[in-house]
């Protein structure tokens, strides 16, 4: 496969951004080229993923978040608020061992969503329903 221009594109601006929809990669191409058009990066992401140069996760629901393939981690999705931390893979060795000895399946928590509340969201919690914590219930 040949590195067209539009590729290059595509694959600079995932690394630029980061972690991108296809749409916003789209955006960020159309700065400096606007002729290049969402058929056109969801392709060249389609193909790129197929090289292993970048990957997708979804953190949640709608499209696909894109990186680069080196760029692996955890990502901690908050469902209240919508904010999205990264840990790094081996935070999840014990469950990975565990998945391993128990069911004989290999984890592969690179660039890996996990749903749930974040520190902020459950702590405002606490604050709004100080009695939930002293009844030992954990905050939703």
């Amino acid at each position: 496969m040949r590195m067209t221009p539009q590729r290059q594109l595509v694959l600079d601006a995932v690394r630029e951004l980061e972690h991108a929809t296809p749409e916003q990669v789209c955006r960020q191409i159309q700065h400096t080229t606007p002729t290049v058009n969402i058929t056109t990066v969801y392709r060249a992401l389609d193909l790129l993923e197929e090289l292993g140069l970048v990957r997708h996760t979804h953190l949640g629901h709608g499209a696909p978040t894109y990186s680069v393939e080196e760029h692996e981690h955890v990502h901690l999705v908050c469902h209240r608020c919508g904010r999205i931390d990264e840990v790094a893979c081996d935070m999840l060795d014990g469950l990975a061992g565990d998945l391993l000895e128990q069911c004989g399946f290999t984890l592969d928590a690179t660039h890996l969503a996990l749903s749930g509340t974040c520190r902020n969201c459950r702590d405002a919690d606490t604050v709004a329903n100080p009695s939930a914590s002293a009844n030992g219930k954990e905050p939703r």
